[in-house]
């Protein structure tokens, strides 16, 4: 959870191979001192609370808040790509002219990938992004830096925004996956 920020439970039991519902209850009961939580729709949240904090030594406080869905996705596709050990939230890539913050910078088969996570914002911002990305990539400090462009991919929450996504990533090193894809 220092890692990841935000859990729920069943994405707990996978990255930890804790079994069935029924363990993965009592090992969250057990850890309950730890963490807090809340509902959200149908599952339920978990995140460090202080004494959490306190215990792994994490100076990030966590609250609920309107982007908890974004992360909760950002953790599915963690668990999707079987959990990279060079995975960082947030990271910001820039050259002289170019700057992008993107959800997940990680790196699988000795390549580096930036993840972008579309749950909710509008297409316009996805769209100044994406432009962001090009003027990256065209200015090739990136890909002398790291010795190729990272590939960028998207997450989204639908078929058609995942086509216009795709669209607007045309000569991009680019790929697009629904959340149920993944899932």
């Amino acid at each position: 959870m220092k890692k990841l920020d935000f859990l729920n439970r069943d994405q707990l039991s996978q990255i930890h191979k804790l079994g069935k519902v029924r363990n993965t209850n009592r090992i969250l009961n057990e850890l309950s001192p730890y963490l807090s939580k809340y509902r959200e729709e149908y599952s339920t949240i978990y995140y460090l609370n202080s004494q959490g904090r306190q215990y792994v030594n994490s100076q990030k406080i966590r609250r609920k808040n309107q982007f908890v869905n974004h992360i909760i996705m950002r953790n599915d596709f963690y668990i999707f790509c079987k959990c990279p050990v060079e995975w960082e939230n947030e990271i910001r890539l820039k050259d002289n002219h170019y700057t992008v913050i993107c959800d997940a910078f990680f790196k699988m088969n000795k390549k580096y990938y930036c993840l972008e996570v579309d749950s909710t914002q509008k297409m316009k911002v996805n769209r100044a992004k994406i432009q962001q990305y090009i003027g990256l990539y065209r200015g090739g400090a990136i890909k002398e830096h790291f010795g190729h462009f990272p590939g960028v991919i998207w997450l989204t929450t639908t078929e058609l925004r995942k086509k216009q996504l795709k669209e607007l990533c045309s000569g991009l090193p680019c790929a697009v996956y629904t959340i149920k894809e993944i899932r």
